[in-house]
């Protein structure tokens, strides 16, 4: 009896999957008449907590590396393009062109090990005001965590809740920003697509889950970064879209890299396996360029 009742919550439980990946596919993205970030934009990197060699399990310092990487690389490619089907009242087109702007280690902890959206905005503001960054209104800050910090307030190790991003107010302007902790606190979670064993496309686990999660985050801020952007009629942005109801990300088509390992894009000198984004047009639809 009991072996009977696992299956059927079993096959009820796919059931809502599916039926929650036929919404995303068949509903529309819906613009709420609020701002989308355009033109160029500045991207700059705080990486919070402590990210040395001298960390054990906290550190890492190859992530640094490649999420620059991967930021110089991004802007104006063919994937980027994707938000530019997005428009403002305007009809200018959200951002698909990034520049990376630079990063500042914030090894203080001054603002704790788990952290809410007001403390992630604070972070923000001890950079700008000690001129370490600057206050760009132009700028995306992103903010990266070390292992040891958590954030259960932006839903960061949440089963199926979206890489975070938002806007706050540093020295009474609005900044927008993207947090993103760290997948070794939860790597089911942050990263189910790489096997922790397998080989990723960079060879570093956190690394390329990092990315992805990046470019998830990115997608969404641009084309909703104050909450009344774009979005369908479940509250899904574009890049939620291509994920199924347990938060797995579609990736399309794939080849393998030289170490046996799946991408689905090269930028640069590197190849990533990021997450397809919504192509806002008349059929809409997951992909990774228009």
């Amino acid at each position: 009896m009991k072996k009977a009742l696992n299956l059927i919550a079993l096959i009820a439980l796919c059931a809502l999957s599916t039926v929650g990946q036929n919404q995303r596919l068949t509903s529309k993205m819906v613009y709420h008449n609020g701002p989308v970030l355009t033109g160029v934009r500045n991207l700059y990197v705080i990486e919070y907590g402590c990210w040395n060699d001298n960390c054990g399990s906290a550190g890492d310092p190859k992530t640094i590396h490649l999420l620059e990487d991967f930021l110089i690389a991004i802007g104006n490619t063919p994937y980027a393009a994707i938000n530019s089907t997005y428009t403002d009242t305007s009809g200018q087109s959200a951002a698909s062109a990034f520049i990376y702007g630079g990063n500042f280690i914030d090894a203080s902890y001054a603002h704790g090990v788990d952290l809410a959206p007001s403390d992630i905005a604070a972070i923000i503001s001890d950079r700008v005001n000690n001129f370490q960054l600057p206050q760009d209104p132009n700028g995306i800050y992103i903010v990266l965590a070390s292992a040891d910090i958590a954030s259960s307030a932006t839903g960061f190790c949440t089963p199926g809740t979206a890489p975070f991003h938002a806007q706050g107010i540093v020295n009474g302007s609005i900044v927008r920003y993207i947090f993103l902790g760290h997948p070794h606190r939860c790597p089911s979670v942050a990263g189910p697509q790489f096997p922790r064993s397998g080989p990723t496309p960079n060879g570093d686990y956190a690394s390329d889950v990092i990315v992805a999660n990046l470019a998830h985050a990115l997608n969404g801020l641009v084309t909703n970064p104050a909450g009344n952007g774009w979005y369908d009629r479940y509250g899904l942005e574009n890049a939620d879209k291509c994920q199924d109801a347990l938060g797995n990300p579609a990736f399309g088509p794939t080849y393998l890299t030289a170490n046996g390992s799946r991408a689905n894009v090269r930028l640069g000198a590197r190849d990533y396996l990021i997450p397809q984004n919504w192509v806002n047009d008349r059929k809409g639809r997951c992909a990774m360029f228009q």
